[in-house]
């Protein structure tokens, strides 16, 4: 049973062929940063067109490794959530693909994509368990029951932890996409006596809020002259308190459903800090283990919608159809494809 995974949600084209005997079969992916970089930032028209031109490209390499026509069962395509016009690029072509070749074609979930991704290498993971779900545009903190069924337990009322990330990067003066980059510039930080806050620490819910912890960092970075070692030493105080606040929520929602397995997936997950401390943290105080997705997997891809396709597929429940379906707002705890 082969699936083909189409990933457009937003400025990353992903293709992708899963098996489920012999796993992750052939991942094409092409990355559109330089591009957008130019700008300081995704801009939505000129991302779906990218996709228009980049999809036919990458299935060509696609094709050059398998037959679709005689190995694929079923073709899986991001849906939503994301940018309206890199969906459509996704969900067209699926469709238009699986109607030239007579394949069934299932639109998924791209967050519920992302929550799974661990599971493209560990088989170790079973539900129930949480999820944090950390990126550009989500931080959520979910209680997966199985496949198909989730619930929001905590999610950004403001600005997401990887948004927050990017913006204060940018303050910094670091090249776009800055995420990352200022991971890389905190490690060479140390602790400063300017106490940076962790913003809703108080607060009973699992709701995040970044923006006052943003505003407090912007505060110092503005109207500053500032050298590499400043620069570097607010990077490591605003990356522990970030992470702070991600494990502090998180961990408030293992303790309230008393499960001891914890998923961490999307963007910001493969910062180490992050991985670091949540180990640490499963490890001394759940006795659990804690899952994330190779680094390559932890950005959009094609491989998650296949595997997720594959998981759907082998359900047997499923009712895929050629009908374009687009969902730019697609909340993890509403879906309809079980």
């Amino acid at each position: 049973m082969k699936i083909l995974g189409i990933e457009t949600s937003c400025d990353d084209t992903g293709i992708a062929v899963y098996d489920n005997l012999q796993g992750l079969l052939v991942n094409e992916l092409y990355n559109q940063k330089k591009i957008h970089a130019n700008y300081g930032g995704i801009i939505p028209e000129l991302a779906s067109r990218t996709h228009s031109k980049k999809i036919i490209f990458l299935l060509d390499k696609i094709f050059k490794k398998i037959n679709l026509e005689k190995d694929i069962n079923l073709i899986a395509y991001t849906a939503g959530p994301g940018l309206v016009g890199s969906l459509l690029v996704g969900a067209t072509f699926a469709c238009s693909l699986g109607f030239s070749l007579n394949i069934p074609v299932l639109p998924v979930n791209h967050m519920e994509a992302h929550l799974l991704s661990p599971m493209l290498d560990s088989h170790l993971i079973t539900f129930p368990f949480i999820g944090l779900l950390v990126s550009g545009k989500h931080t959520q903190i979910i209680a997966a029951y199985k496949l198909g069924k989730y619930e929001i337990l905590g999610n950004s009322l403001d600005d997401a932890a990887g948004e927050a990330f990017d913006k204060i990067s940018k303050l910094l003066g670091l090249k776009y996409p800055n995420g990352h980059e200022l991971s890389n510039l905190a490690k060479k930080g140390v602790k400063i006596n300017l106490k940076f806050p962790r913003p809703m620490k108080n607060h009973s819910n699992l709701n995040f809020s970044f923006s006052g912890l943003k505003t407090f960092a912007a505060n110092i970075i503005k109207n500053k002259t500032l050298n590499f070692q400043q620069k570097a030493n607010i990077a490591k105080a605003f990356e522990d308190a970030v992470v702070d606040i991600l494990l502090m929520k998180t961990k408030r929602a293992l303790n309230q459903k008393k499960w001891s397995n914890l998923v961490i997936a999307g963007g910001v997950s493969a910062n180490k800090l992050l991985r670091k401390k949540s180990e640490i943290m499963m490890r001394e105080v759940f006795n659990g283990k804690v899952f994330f997705a190779r680094p390559e997997f932890c950005t959009d891809n094609g491989a998650m919608i296949a595997y997720l396709g594959s998981l759907y597929y082998k359900k047997k429940n499923i009712f895929p159809s050629l009908e374009i379906t687009v969902k730019p707002k697609w909340p993890l705890d509403s879906l309809s494809v079980l």
